[in-house]
């Protein structure tokens, strides 16, 4: 099945969609732009693709007045429960993602920045870089999407952004895993943009999961 066939059958709003697929696309050029030791590319698109599948629980109950939304949030939160990261790897497993795979999307999360830095497993650095790099509009900076979570998540008390030290040691990481990604990339962190990633959002719309 297709990845926006998937995406349909778990009912996923199209901004979500989007998201993953920008986040792809990010991997799909870098990955084309690879210049270090061979790496596990088809690991690193699914992985992109699937990331977020359980973000259908964050979405607020009036990010839409259609009832049929209302209606599929609700049986997510009965058939899946709360915790959205949880739901991730869930989806993840039912849809066929190999146990490599689903470890390389437990360990992209931002709040693991630290263990990413410092792992061997470039697969979770390309993975973990480019959710980093991706906005809810588009793709932006690492520093401008950084401060983003640092501003949204800085009162909740549960949250690995939650006080300022931590917010800059994560960052700090983050720059880090650029730095080491680009090392064994043929291009510089501003390439990656909107523009030039948009040819692979069309491709990968068709995507055989």
């Amino acid at each position: 099945m297709n990845i926006v066939n998937i995406y349909k059958k778990y009912h996923l709003p199209e901004n979500l969609q989007m998201h993953m697929l920008r986040v792809a696309s990010c991997a799909n050029l870098i990955l084309d732009n690879w210049t270090g030791s061979e790496i596990n590319r088809k690991a690193i698109i699914r992985v992109s693709l699937m990331h977020d599948m359980g973000n259908l629980v964050k979405i607020p109950e009036n990010f839409s007045k259609d009832e049929g939304f209302k209606q599929t949030r609700k049986k997510y939160f009965e058939k899946y429960g709360t915790n959205d990261h949880e739901i991730n790897l869930e989806i993840g497993r039912i849809e066929g993602l190999t146990d490599l795979e689903i470890e390389i999307l437990d360990g992209k999360r931002s709040r693991k920045n630290e263990e990413t830095l410092k792992c061997d497993s470039y697969e979770r650095k390309i993975c973990a870089y480019c959710d980093q790099r991706v906005a809810p509009d588009g793709v932006v900076s690492l520093k401008e999407r950084l401060d983003d979570a640092k501003v949204r998540y800085k009162n909740k008390p549960l949250s690995a952004w939650s006080s300022e030290e931590k917010a800059k040691h994560l960052t700090d990481c983050a720059l880090g895993i650029e730095k080491q990604i680009m090392v064994n990339c043929s291009i510089k962190p501003e390439y990656i943009n909107d523009a030039n990633i948009s040819k692979y959002i069309e491709i990968l719309k068709d995507y055989e999961i």
